[in-house]
Order: C-alpha cells, then structure tokens, then sequence
C-alpha cells in the first residue's frame, strides 16, 4: 500500500493489523522486502531515476538508544544497511513525529512507515485528497485514500476530487511505466546519449 500525491509517497511495512501485533511483524526480511518493491516502485510506477527513501522507527524517539525499545538498533537500521548494499537508497530510522513535524519527508521520494496509522495520520493531515496505490501488481491499481463514507451516501455531499486524484494517478503511471519499459529496454542508447554522443535509436 502506498499513499501518495504529486508531493508525496508513504508506503506501509504493516497495513490493517491490531496494534498489539504490529512488532511482531517488523523484520528484517519483511523490511528489505518492502524496500525493494517501494524503490522499484518510485523507479518505474512514479519515474524517479534515484530515489530516496526515508525509514521511520517503530519506538517513539527511535528507541532513544534502546531505552525505548530494540527494534530500531537490531531490526531496522540493519535491515537500511543492508538494502543499501543492493544499491537501494535508504535512511533512518527517522522517528515519525519529528520527521514529519519538521517537514524532514519534503527531502524524501518515499517514506517507509512501520504501521497503518503512523503513515496514514501524518499523510491524510498533509494531503487531503491524496490516492491509495498498490505497488507491485502488473497491474495499475488506484483508489482514493478515504473510505466509503456510508454516512453521506446519496446525500449529494461527498467530495469527488480524491477519485479524480485516483483516475489521474492511475494515468500518470501508466504513462510512467511505458517511458520506463522504453528506456530501460536497451539502456546503450541512452548511455552513448548521457556521454554527448549522438546515436540513432
């Protein structure tokens, strides 16, 4: 699952889990996992050359060197250091509320949040109508970010734009994936061109 707008793109490590349950659920093959798809996600789905993704911690503080909790020196930043080394641009562990209250993600292509609610509230707050993506399917699958609003239904309130937002996104990365599948398809032209050659595709 991965929340965005033009501005912003938060994926989940975790989605529709109790609580109690989420750091179980934080490890590092599952980290590395959704690193790889987020990362070939920005690249092919949003058209980021090299992008940079933020890892937020689970504990408050990033564990505060442990007096908060393990997970961030044990689980998390291994799980970067290692992505890193397969060339995957990742940072962090980066405690969520000052990540996001000091407006650090506007340095970011993409925010990996450990749970459901710790990248939806701060996302949903900073962009109202943004587009509910999921990475990795063949695929384009857009909606918007809200839910059904059964509350409103058939009274002529609802707000239509999210799902403009989501038919738009859903162009964008149609049209994203067919430059990609294009460029990537015989990088040597492309190499000569960077080098200031010229060369006939």
């Amino acid at each position: 699952m991965v929340l965005c707008n033009d501005t912003m793109r938060v994926a989940l490590l975790s989605t529709h889990l109790p609580l109690a349950r989420v750091a179980e659920s934080v490890t590092r093959e599952e980290i590395l996992a959704k690193l790889r798809i987020f990362d070939a996600s920005l690249r092919r789905d949003f058209g980021i050359r090299a992008p940079r993704i933020a890892v937020l911690s689970l504990n408050p503080h990033a564990g505060d060197g442990g007096l908060l909790g393990t997970e961030e020196s044990e689980i998390i930043a291994p799980a970067i250091a290692e992505a890193r080394e397969a060339k995957i641009m990742a940072f962090g562990p980066y405690a969520a509320d000052g990540f996001f209250g000091a407006g650090r993600f506007v340095k970011f292509d993409g925010i990996l949040a450990m749970y459901h609610d710790q990248g939806l509230a701060p996302f949903k707050v900073l962009a109202p109508d943004g587009v509910n993506f999921t990475a990795g399917l063949a695929e384009v699958r857009t909606s918007p970010d809200h839910g059904t609003a059964y509350d409103i239904a058939g009274q002529g309130k609802a707000d239509p734009q999210s799902l403009r937002s989501a038919v738009y996104a859903a162009i964008d990365i149609v049209q994203h994936r067919r430059a990609w599948d294009r460029w990537t398809s015989n990088p040597l032209p492309h190499a000569e061109r960077e080098k200031g050659r010229d060369v006939s595709v």
